[in-house]
């Protein structure tokens, strides 16, 4: 199951954490940032998919 645009956003703060606290060697930062980039393109996709509906909707509120 997917996880929700929150979940993720969570995911993506706990990361940057980690990276910034220098709690991770080099090997596990660069894991972890790539897992980073993985989330911000799901995320950003997930904020287009719902920009998408909220034009669909206003323009079927409007005809």
């Amino acid at each position: 199951m997917e996880k929700t645009y929150e979940e993720q956003i969570n995911e993506l703060k706990e990361i940057i954490g980690k990276i910034e606290n220098r709690e991770a060697g080099l090997e596990e930062s660069l894991t972890l940032y790539r897992r980073g980039m993985e989330i911000l393109q799901s995320c950003e996709k997930y904020l287009e998919d719902a920009e998408l509906k909220v034009t669909e909707l206003q323009d079927s509120a409007g005809q």
